[in-house]
């Protein structure tokens, strides 16, 4: 047994760090004296020391090291050659017990995306011939074909995948985002489902991740419900987090949360889908709660970007949108593809009136879920914003003919007409459908109120927001209900209507304003008292808003310095 045995053995026990002191001093002998160690035994230790760095996380150095182990075996490569054919058969058992040459180039394209050098890690990979690739390179090679829109390629690659593993479940959801029908990769499982047991549930699985790809949320809805009431299949938390996730691209909160909760308490370590949860959480005025979900994620792990994207959330809802922005950022450094922290970022571009930054933003995220209608949402917002009214017309028409006519896709063009006085009457056709589909949509809801206010129409919007009262609570429904009621001259139900939706959100400034002006409507002889305690107050918050500004521009200052702008 010689020292380089000893190295190999070292690291297949783990122990790095004696790996890498000890293979670093060993080269550097062998740079000094080229006799002292074989070609073969030269390329063992560039492999082991660079496996060494890798696992420092000294990317960008291992990737040189391995580049420099396979330089080391083109050298062997052409010394055996000569050995084999003198008949050296001592030579080829040897070679046979050499890191994999294919491992090498796998670790050097994993350093590439770990840096964010996607070209170069395809580039290795592609230099791989198709019979030598294993599945795991053929899984990298399809992740990030699909990452670079070499959709083609990466359909290839994920077929292939499940040619060599036809249970590779990650691989049937990648095809399937790539339009590739349900029935095509159902039949390239089919096999494996006939002859092992248990597994008859894969089919009616990939039918509903076939539902989640198409945009149908309802079917897909149907579909894991049934799966999930399987007494085997009954608590799995992935598919927990999928029937969540769908709730909510439904529009329907309310479901999407408590199927998150679910999630959660059977497993307390949970991240993924996280971040849509605290989304959620934040929306509806939990703020706290969203607070205390991101500190226990971070616990958990800040190197996933959900828990920033959760703090960013907490921020963006707080009003602090530079730090907002700065947290979404930050988890888009950590995982490119995180469609929600994507969203944060661009909600928070567009609320510092960096509109045409947002668009990228919202664009990208549209491109990784383009069934996601709150990708959508936010361009078009973006657009309205900068009176691109035509831009948001046709942004919106193209979204209702390619998902079709569902009360979300049919408020959003409803959205978009309410904009122009010639459209206004499409959208309360647009609206009523809507309406018809889902009696408790609250968007739809909020945007027939708006219109029926600015109709005067107060009678029937308060008839409407009782009706979507009676099965949900909303703080903007109640405000808005308020709102109707003090234009009827209803002041008492007004102030309760006000202090419901205040209790489900403190942090509501249109519930609190509606509450102040009817205290002073109704107590005119205190208006004097309560302008120098609003004087008052206001000076207290031009003090919270100069902190606020110097917060931003601390924040602002962190995100030049680590060019997240």
């Amino acid at each position: 047994m010689n020292v380089v045995d000893h190295v190999r053995d070292m690291a297949a026990a783990g122990l790095y760090s004696n790996v890498r002191i000890l293979s670093s001093l060993l080269l550097t002998m062998s740079n000094n004296n080229p006799e002292l160690f074989s070609p073969a035994q030269k390329y063992q230790l560039l492999v082991y020391h660079a496996d060494a760095i890798f696992h420092d996380k000294e990317y960008r150095n291992a990737a040189c090291k391995y580049s420099m182990a396979l330089q080391q075996k083109k050298v062997l490569n052409k010394t055996s050659k000569v050995r084999t054919s003198t008949g050296g058969a001592a030579a080829n058992i040897q070679a046979q017990s050499l890191p994999s040459e294919i491992e090498v180039k796998y670790k050097i394209a994993e350093c590439y995306t770990i840096l964010k050098l996607d070209k170069d890690a395809i580039a290795v990979l592609d230099g791989i011939p198709s019979r030598q690739r294993t599945p795991k390179i053929n899984m990298m090679l399809a992740n990030l074909y699909r990452k670079a829109g070499q959709e083609r390629s990466a359909v290839t690659s994920y077929k292939e995948v499940l040619r060599q593993c036809p249970l590779a479940l990650d691989a049937i959801i990648g095809l399937l985002s790539l339009s590739v029908k349900g029935a095509e990769v159902a039949s390239m499982t089919m096999d494996v489902i006939q002859n092992l047991p248990n597994l008859d549930w894969l089919s009616v699985w990939i039918k509903a991740y076939a539902f989640i790809h198409a945009g149908d949320n309802q079917r897909a809805i149907n579909t894991i419900c049934s799966l999930e009431k399987k007494s085997l299949l009954r608590d799995n938390v992935d598919l927990l987090v999928s029937l969540a996730d769908v709730y909510f691209r439904a529009g329907d909160t309310k479901n999407a949360i408590l199927k998150f909760e679910q999630a959660q308490m059977l497993d307390p370590y949970l991240i993924k889908g996280m971040d849509v949860y605290g989304y959620l959480m934040a929306r509806e005025g939990h703020l706290e709660d969203v607070e205390v979900l991101g500190g226990r994620l971070f616990n958990i792990s800040d190197q996933h970007a959900e828990p920033w994207v959760i703090s960013g959330c907490h921020s963006f809802y707080s009003k602090r949108y530079s730090r907002a922005l700065y947290l979404g950022a930050k988890a888009i450094q950590l995982n490119s593809n995180s469609v929600q922290a994507l969203l944060l970022k661009g909600a928070a571009l567009r609320n510092m009136g960096r509109v045409q930054e947002a668009i990228i933003h919202f664009r990208e995220a549209m491109r990784l879920a383009p069934c996601r209608l709150d990708c959508y949402e936010g361009l078009i917002d973006c657009y309205l914003a900068s009176n691109g009214i035509r831009e948001a017309m046709g942004m919106a028409n193209n979204i209702y003919k390619t998902l079709g006519a569902n009360a979300q896709t049919l408020t959003i063009l409803a959205t978009v007409c309410l904009e122009d006085p010639v459209t206004q009457e499409k959208a309360k056709a647009l609206l009523d459908k809507a309406l018809a589909q889902r009696p408790d949509y609250t968007k739809a809801v909020v945007k027939k109120a708006e219109l029926l206010n600015r109709e005067q129409k107060y009678e029937e919007g308060i008839a409407l927001l009782r009706n979507a009262l009676a099965n949900q609570s909303d703080c903007v429904l109640h405000r808005m209900l308020g709102d109707f009621l003090v234009a009827v001259n209803d002041y008492q139900e007004a102030m309760d209507q006000y202090s419901i939706a205040l209790s489900l959100d403190p942090n509501d400034q249109k519930s609190l304003e509606g509450m102040q002006k009817m205290e002073k409507e109704e107590s005119p002889t205190d208006a004097t008292v309560e302008l120098d305690g609003d004087d008052m107050e206001g000076s207290g918050e031009d003090g919270d808003l100069e902190g606020s500004d110097s917060e931003a521009a601390q924040w602002a200052d962190q995100e030049q310095w680590f060019g997240m702008q």
